[in-house]
């Protein structure tokens, strides 16, 4: 899952950030409103965190214009302003949830699965396809076939949601590119192309049927050889 955090205070942010990796979350963070929605708007991002109390135009004013686009993505709005006003006025912006600060790091990672799910997004502590399951807890891909198991790096298993997500459907690189690295990444698509050959030499290990399929011009796909 790829989340947009818009968070002007820099040491906040930097924390933030590593707890929703720890969780594995990918994360873009941007520092003032107007790049806040320059990023939402993209249509890149399962859920966002938005403070307030930020440079350029502040959080509600993002909000409103993402409403405004009928862009329906997930906002947590958070900020150290926690009275009622403020409670309700995000509330009716179209703010799913409003968590104040301070907060405890479980409850932040609670109300963004709560509100992703809320929106009707897939937030599986389990994807599962053919005979493989990928666990979000330990961050492993299992074979049901032959009960191995083998860790994945934290691209890989983004990469492998992505493709659990969409079973059967070709993924281009470019896609992959834009969700894994974001859009101000100088990755190349030939990054994605290692990773798939990692990704291809964990399945074999595993002793999967499960192939990722290359489609020349358009994509990889997860295809079911059994």
């Amino acid at each position: 899952m790829r989340v947009l955090l818009v968070e002007d205070e820099k040491s906040l942010s930097a924390a933030i950030c590593r707890l929703l990796k720890q969780e594995h979350f990918e994360t873009d963070a941007v520092y003032s409103g107007t790049d806040g929605l320059d990023y939402a708007l993209t249509g890149l991002y399962d859920a966002i965190i938005l403070d307030v109390m930020l440079p350029g135009m502040d959080g509600f004013s993002v909000l409103k214009r993402l409403r405004n686009e009928k862009d329906s993505t997930p906002v947590l709005m958070l900020t150290a302003r926690g009275d009622l006003e403020d409670r309700v006025k995000g509330l009716e912006t179209g703010a799913d949830y409003y968590l104040a600060k301070p907060f405890e790091k479980e409850e932040l990672i609670a109300c963004l699965r709560a509100i992703t799910r809320r929106k009707g997004e897939t937030v599986l502590q389990q994807l599962a396809f053919a005979d493989i399951t990928l666990s979000e807890k330990s961050g492993s891909l299992e074979c049901t076939s032959t009960g191995e198991n083998v860790k994945l790096g934290a691209k890989e298993y983004q990469i492998m949601e992505m493709f659990l997500r969409n079973a059967g459907q070709i993924l281009p690189k470019e896609t992959l590119t834009e969700r894994i690295w974001g859009l101000d990444s100088e990755a190349e698509y030939n990054n994605i192309e290692v990773y798939v050959s990692f990704l291809r030499k964990k399945l074999q290990f595993i002793g999967s049927r499960v192939k990722i399929r290359t489609t020349r011009g358009l994509g990889y796909s997860l295809e079911d050889e059994g």
